[in-house]
C-alpha cells in the first residue's frame, strides 16, 4: 500500500514537471514568457543592428543592363559602348597626362568618383543621366545637355580640358552612358541613383576629428599625404588622391560636403558598400570635412550659380542670398540654413 502511494506521488511529480516543462515550451513558441521575451529583445537589438538595412530605399535599387544584352546589339555599336566603358574605367590610359589619344586630365579615372565604371548603387553612378538630361542646372543657370556634364567632370573632377564633342572618345562616353541607363524612364529618379543623402548633423562637421578617421581607415590607400599611389607605368593610379595638385579641384562636385560625405558612407574605406558600411554618419561627415579641408587645385568659379539664391546649402563660396558665413555653408550645421533657404523661397 505504502509503495502504491509513493507511485502515486512520483507520477504527480512526473506530471507536474512535465506540464512545467510544456508550458516553458509553449511560451517559447508563443512568445509570452517575460524572461525569454527580454533575453530575446536584447539579442535581437544587437543582431539587428548589424544586418538591419540602413534605409528602406535599399530594397529593389536599380541595376546595370545584363551583360549578355550588349551581344544583341550590332557590332559597331556594342564596340562603342564597350570603348565608353574603357574609357570611364581606365581614363588616364587614354586621356592622362601620358594618355595613349590625348592628355587633357589629371591621372584619375572617371570610375574614381563613378565606381565600378559608373553602375554602383549610391556609387555616383550613371543610372538617372540619359533620362532627365538635357536639363536645366542652377551652378551654370542654363539648359545643359549630356556633353556639358561630361565636360564639367573633365573641367573640374579631372580638373583639365573639354573633350571634343565630336570625337571619337566623347561619342564613346555618351553611348556608354545612354547604354547604363537606357531603360529608365524619362524624368524619373531610380532608387539607388547618384549619391546617398545623409541625415544633417546638429553640429558641424569636425576636420581634426575626421584627421583621426583618415589615419584609421583612409591612409594606408591613399597615403599619409592624400595624394594616392600611382600605378606601375605610371599613367594612372591605384588609389586615386585626396588631395594635391593631381585631385579634383574646388570646381568639382565632391568638393560639396554632402555629397562626399554620402560617397564615403557606402563606399569608403575599401570594401565598404551600401549593405555593409564600415563609417558611421559622423565618421563620414568629419573625414569629408578634413580631405576638403586639404589643399587643391583651384578654379575660376565667378560663373558659376548665376542666380545666388540657387547656391545649395553647402556651397563653400559666397556671396549668399542667405545671412550664414562662408565657414557654415563648408562645414555646417546645415539644418539652419536649409530652413532658412525653404522659408524664404519665392513662391512660383
Amino acid at each position: 500500500m505504502k509503495l502504491l502511494n509513493v507511485v502515486r506521488v512520483l507520477t504527480v511529480l512526473i506530471i507536474v514537471v512535465a506540464l512545467y516543462a510544456l508550458g516553458l515550451i509553449g511560451s517559447y513558441i508563443l512568445g509570452e514568457s517575460d524572461w525569454l521575451k527580454n533575453y530575446t529583445a536584447s539579442s535581437a537589438t544587437a543582431d539587428t543592428a548589424a544586418v538591419t538595412p540602413y534605409d528602406t530605399n535599399f530594397h529593389a535599387l536599380w541595376t546595370q543592363p545584363a551583360d549578355w544584352r550588349l551581344e544583341k546589339l550590332a557590332p559597331e555599336k556594342r564596340s562603342q559602348i564597350e570603348y565608353g566603358k574603357e574609357l570611364i574605367a581606365h581614363t588616364a590610359e587614354y586621356l592622362g597626362p601620358r594618355g595613349k589619344v590625348k592628355a587633357i586630365s589629371n591621372g584619375m579615372n572617371c570610375q574614381n568618383c563613378h565606381l565600378n565604371a559608373g553602375t554602383q548603387p549610391w556609387g555616383n553612378n550613371y543610372f538617372a543621366v540619359q533620362a532627365n538630361y538635357p536639363k536645366f542646372r542652377e551652378r551654370s543657370g542654363t539648359v545643359e545637355n549630356q556633353i556639358k556634364r561630361v565636360n564639367d567632370c573633365f573641367e573640374r573632377s579631372l580638373n583639365g580640358k573639354a573633350l571634343d564633342s565630336a570625337s571619337r572618345e566623347m561619342q564613346a562616353i555618351l553611348a556608354y552612358i545612354k547604354w547604363i541607363g537606357g531603360d529608365v524612364p524619362k524624368k524619373y529618379i531610380p532608387r539607388g541613383s547618384g549619391i546617398y543623402k545623409l541625415k544633417l548633423m546638429k553640429r558641424a562637421a569636425d576636420p581634426d576629428k575626421g584627421r583621426i578617421v583618415y589615419e584609421q581607415k583612409c591612409q594606408s590607400c591613399h597615403q599619409a599625404n592624400g595624394e594616392g599611389v600611382m600605378a606601375e607605368g605610371g599613367r594612372t593610379y591605384t588609389y586615386p588622391p585626396l588631395w594635391g595638385e593631381h585631385s579634383y579641384n574646388i570646381g568639382a562636385g565632391l568638393f560639396r560636403l554632402s555629397n562626399l560625405a554620402g560617397y564615403v558612407k557606402f563606399n569608403m574605406p575599401f570594401g565598404a558598400t551600401y549593405e555593409r558600411p564600415q563609417l558611421s554618419d559622423e565618421e563620414s561627415w568629419d573625414v569629408a570635412a578634413f580631405v576638403n579641408s586639404m589643399p587643391r587645385p583651384s578654379k575660376d568659379l565667378s560663373k558659376d550659380w548665376p542666380n545666388i539664391a540657387g547656391k545649395p546649402f553647402d556651397h563653400p563660396f559666397g556671396p549668399y542670398a542667405d545671412p550664414f558665413s562662408e565657414q557654415q555653408h563648408k562645414y555646417g550645421p546645415f539644418k539652419p540654413i536649409k530652413e532658412w533657404k525653404e522659408k524664404h523661397k519665392k513662391k512660383s
